[in-house]
């Protein structure tokens, strides 16, 4: 049976009431989850799944499969689960913050994404750089910066995969990670700086993130950089 998504559409929900529609030795699947499964180069939430602890949760087929500590549901049970908010609104700015630095990157320099990685408050990002311009690493620090202080929104809507395809102001990574039989896209858009299909959690206005301290720069290959940053608040 599959998971419905709750975070796609809400990422700001920290509980839900489910029931559960499977169980696998120290894991179960629900009928729906505001759990967010690793992918996208987004780490999984942890929390609470009645008396025990989520403590992995991914994604196999159409199912949302959650690792727990602790007692386990049998089929059929209605279950309360609780997100570990810090934790996820932590990532929620982290995220926000790389497609503000992936959208400065882009307007400034024209180059794509080819990798990224976050944790809570950290992440890296690569890029097709070479070599690095000169003080680069303080300059794109004070746009991102910049960009995070103007208060852009953030919104995300599903569109038609061809309508998205055809918007000149999506940006594509330098390698899709989209399969071509995905029908629809889910596209989050940083207002006037950033357009990109993710299916990532995301704050609502740029402002909500902070700042960024870009702690380290990296070459990973004579035409690939990688940017390491903090966010702060």
């Amino acid at each position: 049976m599959a998971t419905e998504l709750l975070f796609l559409e809400d990422a700001y929900l920290r509980d839900v009431e489910a029931t559960v529609t499977g169980v696998d030795g120290d894991r179960v699947t629900l009928d729906r989850t505001v759990f967010y499964p690793t992918g996208g180069g987004q780490p999984h939430d942890t929390g609470m799944l009645g008396d025990a602890r989520v403590i992995d949760v991914r994604k196999e087929g159409d199912e949302v499969w959650h690792v727990l500590d602790g007692p386990v549901p049998v089929i059929g049970t209605g279950v309360e689960g609780h997100l570990d908010w810090d934790r996820r609104h932590a990532l929620m700015r982290t995220h926000t913050a790389l497609h503000v630095l992936s959208g400065v990157i882009w307007h400034e320099w024209g180059r794509a994404v080819t990798g990224g990685n976050m944790e809570p408050l950290r992440a890296r990002m690569d890029f097709e750089f070479d070599p690095l311009p000169e003080g680069f690493a303080a300059t794109v620090e004070a746009r991102v910066n910049e960009e995070l202080a103007a208060s852009r929104p953030v919104e995300v809507r599903v569109l038609p995969r061809d309508a998205a395809l055809e918007d000149e102001d999506l940006i594509r990574t330098k390698v899709s990670l989209v399969p071509a039989s995905v029908t629809e896209l889910r596209v989050v858009d940083i207002v006037g700086l950033d357009k990109q299909a993710d299916g990532g959690t995301h704050v609502r206005n740029t402002a909500e993130v902070g700042r960024i301290r870009v702690v380290k720069t990296e070459s990973k290959g004579k035409a690939n950089k990688r940017i390491r940053l903090e966010v702060l608040d």
